[in-house]
């Protein structure tokens, strides 16, 4: 039987790598999958502690979080492309948009 500890544990570990990839890589689509995959292990951390209690609100919650990044996903890929579109590169340190 896999207990708590061990989902939390991925949970903590996916959320790491998630920061480490939104503090470290200058490409905007390896970022955004970066805090994707922390979205992704907060929920796991929900999932988790709602089956342990023995109630459904935490998976609930989860149902309403995974519509919400399918949304933001649809719209992060589309603000993405059109900036490719725009300035040929998605290296976050080459688009500058906000400069006069």
């Amino acid at each position: 039987m896999v207990e708590i500890n061990h989902y939390l544990l991925l949970s903590v570990i996916l959320f790491c790598i998630g920061v480490i990839g939104v503090l470290v890589r200058r490409n905007a689509l390896i970022i955004f999958m970066s805090i994707e995959l922390m979205l992704n292990s907060v929920n796991l951390s929900l999932i988790a502690f709602s089956s342990f209690l023995g109630k459904y609100e935490g998976q609930i919650l989860v149902f309403f979080i995974m519509a919400v990044a399918a949304a933001e996903a649809a719209v992060g890929l589309a603000i993405i492309i059109a900036l490719y579109r725009n300035k040929d590169t998605v290296n976050i340190d080459e688009i500058n948009i906000l400069k006069w």
